[in-house]
């Protein structure tokens, strides 16, 4: 037996004659305008949904007249069903997600799924009913449903008004498909499209607040992201490794890290410190990074490289310094953060949750060898003039080999044939 308390004025218990079954509807807006690819990008989420919620407590994801159903099984409570939708709302493609309750295409249950979905909104001071059927084989029109549906709201909620603009609680009524869909409860996901959709990207990702931010931006237009973590070890220690590995676990749980790269850099970090001008040191450790990345992205077969700069944040991000950098490497450049500043990635590394692990204090390599008066207006040609004095293309081939490989659950993510095995698991 199911019983539902009004919170409102008076209080009442309302009875139905059995629960309903529990769902949550992923509504999605990108993908609906993708014409005839619309069915791969939607059979992408589903895979995707369904993959990422393996451990929960979730039935077969299905595809439903524009929508995602995702049945949730008997037993679980409204707050864990709240919580599968919160989940949710974090992947990428998900515009919206709704939970609430499946019916039969009967008014009487309709009612009664209607009164309890309106329970679960409780407490409200204003409401309407938005309803629509899918076909005309169901009898009951649209509005007729709005006018029969909101009387027996009325009924059970006496003290709540009925408005059609900004209500408290807003009961939706879906007819499709030979079941009908009956939620108030509705919360924005992050929209985007499906991971697995855009191809691959290798993203520099370091310990600090910027590139988890660019790394999950890119994820959310469908790139797999192939991460590469410079850690200065042996010249430093191992720690920006580990924050590194806890920030991969975090995109992980939407999807948005497929594999992570660690490359022991500060030797090679020294020994160009050692020789080359000090102001053209940094230039000269990016360069060196983008060839690496490069050679990643050759092995993975990705068609870009990412990066979490801003513009004039620091001394390697002014134009200049971009322009030289960028010409280290084969595959274009993708910069999410570009036009962003510090306050809006900060905020957006919280809602993510990567910033306070970001934050900790972590010696790595971008804080190695750092001249007193770093060039911010680099000219290409003394850069590679610098650059002639060591065996760079030696290092990078040393750096590839010697790279640590760990994996995070992407759906979809395939490794190519020439990329490398997963390393024995060193971060545990």
């Amino acid at each position: 037996m199911h019983i539902a308390t009004n919170l409102i004025g008076n209080y009442q218990v309302y009875t139905v004659s059995k629960p309903y079954p529990r769902i949550c509807l992923i509504h999605y807006h990108e993908i609906g305008l993708k014409g005839h690819n619309r069915a791969r990008f939607e059979q992408r989420l589903v895979q995707n949904v369904q993959a990422l919620f393996s451990r929960e407590p979730i039935g077969k994801v299905q595809r439903i007249s524009g929508r995602l159903l995702v049945p949730i099984q008997s037993g679980t409570s409204y707050k864990d069903a709240c919580h599968i939708e919160d989940l949710l709302c974090s992947i990428p493609g998900v515009q919206r997600v709704s939970c609430g309750y499946e019916c039969e295409r009967d008014m009487d249950q309709i009612y009664d799924a209607a009164i309890q979905a309106a329970h679960d909104a409780a407490p409200f001071q204003s409401f309407k009913v938005t309803a629509r059927r899918n076909h005309t084989d169901f009898p009951v029109h649209s509005m007729d449903m709005n006018r029969l549906v909101g009387a027996k709201l009325c009924d059970e909620f006496p003290d709540a008004k009925v408005i059609m603009k900004n209500p408290e609680c807003n009961v939706h009524v879906e007819v499709i498909q030979g079941s009908a869909y009956v939620y108030a409860r509705s919360v924005r996901g992050i929209g985007g499209l499906p991971v697995g959709t855009g191809g691959k990207v290798v993203m520099l990702l370091s310990s600090g607040i910027d590139s988890p931010v660019a790394t999950w931006r890119l994820a959310k237009r469908g790139a797999q992201c192939i991460a590469v973590h410079f850690s200065g070890r042996p010249q430093t220690s191992s720690t920006s490794e580990y924050l590194v590995d806890d920030i991969a676990h975090v995109l992980e749980r939407s999807g948005c890290i497929a594999r992570l790269y660690v490359v022991p850099f500060g030797d090679y970090q020294r020994q160009i410190a050692a020789g080359a001008p000090p102001e053209l040191r940094v230039i000269l450790y990016r360069r060196l990074m983008f060839k690496v990345a490069c050679a990643i992205a050759k092995q993975e077969n990705a068609k870009a490289l990412g990066t979490g700069e801003s513009l004039g944040q620091v001394a390697s991000q002014t134009l200049d310094n971009i322009y030289v950098t960028d010409q280290a490497c084969d595959r274009p450049v993708l910069r999410p953060l570009i036009g962003a500043d510090k306050l809006e990635i900060s905020d957006r590394a919280e809602k993510i949750g990567t910033f306070k692990i970001s934050s900790e204090d972590a010696p790595d390599c971008c804080t190695l060898f750092m001249p007193r008066r770093p060039e911010t207006h680099a000219h290409l040609p003394r850069v590679l003039d610098a650059e002639k004095a060591f065996p760079e293309d030696e290092w990078v081939t040393q750096i590839v080999q010697n790279a640590e490989v760990h994996d995070y659950n992407c759906p979809g993510y395939r490794p190519a044939r020439t990329a490398p095995k997963r390393t024995e698991e060193r971060l545990a």
